[in-house]
Parts: C-alpha cells; structure tokens; sequence
C-alpha cells in the first residue's frame, strides 16, 4: 500500500469531482442549462442523441464568455459568480462553485463555442480534460457547448447508467422543471430528431404548465399567493380532485433554482387537509422568495437540496395559504367531464409526458441564429432543424371506489354542534391568468338542494336549478361525523363519563413503556390511562363522544394506532382517531334511508366545513349541470 502523500493531478481531481456532480447524462444537461440561465440568456436549446450518452448540444443566446477568459472556465473552482467570501451568503445564480464544466471536460469530448456581443468569439476543444484545439470562432451572442462520448474514459461509471429510455425520461424532466420555474426562458429539447420540448418563453407560468402537465390539469390549477416577515410565495396549486401517485409532481423553485425539501413537500400535502385520498398527491407549481442570507445552497454537490432558516414558519405559510385558497372553491367535481366526456388523447395514469405542447408559433429551427451552418461541428444542430407537431399530455384515468356494506342507521348529532361556528372569510385570488375548470360551474359555496331518491340504498339523488347531484350517503356522513369528531376531541378533559368498572389493558413491556412515556399526549386525544402493574393500564373514564359499549374497542384502536406512529403531532393524532370514529360509526352502502333521513343528511352536510369530501379524500358528491345533460341527451350540440 502506498503510505506516501501525493498531490492529485487536475485530471484525476475533475474526475474525482465529476463523480459527485455528474452522475448521468441528465446531470450535465441540468449543469448546462443553469449556465445558460445565469448568462441571462432568453433562449435555450438542448440536442441529444442516445439519451445523451452519444451526444449532448446546449445553445443560448446569453451573455457568452469573454474571450481571453475562457480556457480559464475550465480550470477546477474557476467561477464569475463568487467573488468574495461574502459572496457565498448572498448567492443568486444558480451555478457557483466552478466545477461543472472540469468535471464534464474530464469525462468526455468537450467544444465550446462562445462571443459577448459585438465581440471576436473563441473555439475550445477538450478531450479528457486535456486543450485540443483553440481557435476564433463565429461572433454570434452566446454559447454553445457540444459533449460528446459521455464516460468514454471512465466505463465504470456506465454501469450505473440505465436504459435509454430511463436516462432520456431524467432529462425531460429537468427540462420541463426548468420550463416550470423559467417561464420567462424559451426551453427547446430535441431527442434524435423528435422535438419533445418547446416553450415560448412569454412569462406566463398557468401556460407553462400546461405545457408540461396538459391543458386539462391547467383548467384545474388554482393560483396561490402568500407572505410573512421573512417569505413570498405565489404559483399554482391543483383542485384536490387532480391528485398524482406520487409527490413527483411539486416543484418547488427557491429563489429561481429547483429544490428537494421534503418537509416543505409534506408541508403542501397538509395544507389539502383530508381533502386528498390517502396515498395521493396534489400537481403544484411554487415559487418562493427569500433574502439569500436565509439560506445555505452550498449543502449538497448537486445544489438540489438546501438549507433554509426559518424552515417551519415557511412550511406554515405553505400550508396556511394553500388551505385558505382551497377553502374558497366549490369543489364538486363535474360528473360529465371527468366520467363522460372522453379526452381526446389519453396517456397512463401518473406517467410524465415525454413530450410537451408547443405553446404558439415560434420560427422554424431552420431560421434559428442558433442553427446556422458553422461547419462540420454543427452538423448535430442542422439535422434538427424540422418543426414537429405538438400534443397535449392528458390527466390520467380516475380513481374507482368501492363501498361497505354493511347496514347502519343514520344519526344527527352534528347540527346542533355547528350552531355556534362563526363564518371564517378568505382572502379571495382570482388573476386575470387563470381560467375557469369548466363551462358549468355550479354557484360558489355549498349548493341548497332538493332530495329526489335514492339508488340501491347507497347513492342519494337531489336537484336545484342548476342540475343534478349524486350524493355517496356513507361519504357524507362520514365528513359530518369527522368534524363532529375532531371538535369533540379538541375537548379534551370536558364531558367525562365514569365507567362503573374499569377496563383493564394489558400490554408488552416494550409497549407499556412507549404507552407510559407518552400518557400525557394520549390524554390530549381524551385517552385517560391509570397504571395497574408493570404493563397493564386501568380505564375508569371516557368521553362521551365514545358509546359506553365501545369503550374498550375504541380506546384500544387509539392506542395501537399511537403505538405504530408515536411520532405523530397530538393534533394529527387527534385527526386520525376522528377518522376512524367517523369511519366505523357511518351508514353504509346497500342501506335504505327514510326521506326524512334523506334530508337531515343533506341539511348536516350542508352545514359542514368541508362538504366536498370525505375525511378519506373521496369526492361526497359529483354534479351534472343542466347543460351537461341537454349535451348527453343531444339537445344542444357538444363543441367537441
């Protein structure tokens, strides 16, 4: 083993680098591309050929590199955006450290063309981190920089590189995030020809996403805006009923840049509240605004992953203004556009669209400052110079629910409860941007009904003069019960019921140390526990939301829910307990109601915070308008 200490030559340093800076072909475009952007360019085009692996071309028009300086940008921790130790406190672009381009020059065959304005370019060609060629070059404002035979001197690394379709779906992604958060930029992406990407740049970000998501998710996006002391925020956030698989779909921009945070990520789910279905995720796009001094961007080799002071408060703003916004909307999902209309162009549900709409007319790549013909390195660039159609990525197929069956009567004890609620107003955003869901938007807040009928003892049928509704009756007694729950359950300590003999509970040691630990949040969610031994607990009373005879089912359900999620808030846990109290107290389906049942549900539902959804996320009820009906039934003709 060699015990003497060297110094690393640059070469083998780039490569160490580029290890942790470029993991895949999606790496270097992403670097690229934020060099583009910090040069202030307007326009970005991206080439590649097999996923990138062949060939990767990235051409802006933006500042360009003076001439004498660019050899220099390919020297390790050579950087125009720091300049003092300060510097690194106050950072606003999106590349700083200096390191990107050594690292690709060192694991690739690297040409860089660059001129500033109405000055002499400069040509480079690197391979392996070793100058090739320097030369003039064309004067044309910009840069573009071709890396081609990506990993040819470090196979090793090839191995961890996936299929092509997989590294091809990374970049597509990056550029569409970049798209997102840069409506001011016009992004092209081009892949063997097929144009996947192209964005007009125009600043408007609900066109944006259009792009990138569809039109039909777009119409279901509603803007957001919100500040405290220290944070601004504004973008746009989808209805409750467009929800993704996965969290894959917010995007997160801090001060320009695309950033992971997985708090703030579970900050935007909670602001939805139980409005989402379990294990679904909403389509955000958010951009945040804060002084540089409250971050630290110098945390991680990719910069995705940041360091933000003040954390909570913002993940607050998050949630309080999302919730707000949300709490504004009629949320009763048009039952003729998302179960009768047929989209034109379907795609699988939950897949990113590898392709995005082209949003307006821009010229063709043939009449492009960027495509002329500058000899045999742009040979790349002119066989890309085609127009392709554009199509739009479509929401994916909807959820099916499925119901209990088993009988119940229904209970109103919730009416009276809500008597006392003081009506809480929302500050109202409505930009001119913005466009309505669908032509036959029912009237804002809940609707007044008229009960009809009810179908198979499950679905209840009511009408006004805008239409019809069709009501799930376990869905909507178990959002009346819900909130009749979690408002008993903040009463804690109140409305007490003396058992006349105490429940005993026996428990593991290893749970009946968690369970002692914790006694004083279990009492917060009204779970009054005596220790009675080394691993027993005594109940001797309960509230009186829990039936005398459920007691013990009830408070043992609690605690074995605590017990897998002790980390649990006590107000997420108090959440959760009325969940499962609304849950197993519902009727079900396949149970007949009286109309006078009928109607007391209605009238309870009407009364509830949140009408529009189960605490499961489930819609409780869909509505077809009069139009939509005149338009199944070919009265009047459907524009599609």
């Amino acid at each position: 083993m060699q015990t003497t200490i060297q110094i690393m030559s640059p070469t083998l340093a780039n490569q160490i680098a580029a290890g942790e800076v470029i993991e895949r072909p999606a790496s270097v475009v992403k670097e690229l591309v934020e060099n583009a952007i910090d040069a202030n360019s307007g326009r970005i085009e991206i080439f590649v050929e097999e996923a990138g692996l062949k060939s990767i071309h990235v051409i802006d028009d933006g500042d360009g590199i003076p001439k004498e300086e660019v050899p220099k940008a390919f020297e390790r921790h050579a950087t125009s955006k720091l300049l003092s130790n300060e510097d690194l406190f106050r950072i606003r672009t999106l590349g700083f450290r200096g390191e990107a381009l050594p690292s690709i020059a060192s694991v690739s065959e690297v040409t860089v063309e660059t001129a500033q304005k109405n000055l002499p370019g400069r040509r480079l060609v690197l391979k392996g981190g070793e100058l090739i060629e320097d030369r003039a070059a064309s004067s044309r404002k910009g840069t573009r920089i071709a890396v081609e035979a990506l990993f040819y001197n470090t196979p090793a690394r090839l191995k961890y590189v996936k299929t092509l379709k997989t590294e091809l779906s990374h970049i597509t992604d990056g550029i569409n995030r970049f798209a997102l958060a840069h409506p001011d930029i016009s992004f092209k992406l081009v892949s063997d020809g097929s144009t996947l990407i192209k964005t007009v740049g125009n600043r408007d970000q609900i066109q944006a996403i259009a792009g990138v998501y569809g039109v039909g998710t777009a119409k279901k996006m509603k803007a957001i805006r919100g500040e405290s002391f220290d944070f601004e925020l504004s973008g746009f956030v989808s209805l409750p009923e467009v929800t993704r698989a996965s969290n894959t779909y917010i995007t997160l921009i801090l001060n320009g840049r695309v950033i992971k945070n997985y708090a703030l990520t579970k900050a935007i789910v909670e602001g939805y509240g139980s409005t989402l279905m379990v294990g679904r995720y909403p389509v955000a796009v958010i951009s945040i605004q804060v002084d540089p001094l409250l971050l630290d961007v110098n945390v991680h080799p990719t910069k995705q992953q940041v360091r933000i002071s003040s954390e909570k408060e913002l993940g607050q703003l998050l949630k309080d203004t999302i919730r707000k916004r949300l709490h504004e909307e009629t949320r009763i999902p048009s039952a003729y556009e998302n179960v009768i209309e047929k989209p034109k162009k379907r795609q699988k549900a939950d897949e990113k669209p590898q392709q995005t709409t082209i949003f307006s007319q821009q010229p063709s790549s043939s009449d492009s400052p960027f495509l002329k013909n500058q000899g045999s390195s742009d040979s790349v660039e002119a066989k890309h110079s085609k127009d392709f159609a554009s199509h739009s990525a479509e929401e994916g197929e909807k959820d099916q629910f499925q119901h209990n069956t088993q009988p119940n009567q229904y209970e109103s004890n919730f009416s009276k409860l809500l008597e006392d609620r003081k009506d809480v107003s929302f500050e109202t955003v409505n930009p001119a941007s913005e466009q309505k869901v669908n032509e036959g938007d029912f009237e804002s807040g809940f609707p007044d009904l008229d009960y009809i009928g009810q179908m198979h003892g499950t679905y209840l049928f009511a009408q006004n003069e805008k239409g019809l509704y069709i009501i799930d009756q376990h869905a909507a007694q178990e959002r009346i019960k819900y909130e009749y729950f979690k408002e008993a359950i903040t009463r804690q300590g109140t409305d007490l019921q003396e058992l006349l003999v105490p429940v005993v509970l026996d428990y593991p040691l290893d749970e009946a140390v968690t369970i002692r630990d914790n006694q004083s949040k279990l009492e917060e969610a009204s779970v009054f526990l005596e220790e009675f031994g080394q691993n027993s607990f005594l109940v001797r009373q309960h509230p009186n939301w829990i039936k005398a005879e459920e007691v013990e089912e009830t408070i043992r359900e609690m605690i074995a829910f605590f017990l897998r999620e002790t980390s649990l808030s006590v107000g997420k846990f108090r959440e959760e307990t009325a969940i499962m109290m609304s849950c197993k107290g519902s009727i079900k389906a396949n149970h007949y109601l009286s109309r006078q049942e009928s109607e007391q549900l209605l009238h309870d539902l009407k009364q509830a915070d949140n009408p529009y959804n189960c605490p499961h996320g489930r819609p409780v009820l869909v509505s077809f308008s009069t139009k939509d009906m005149e338009k199944m039934f070919k009265r009047i003709q459907d524009p599609h």
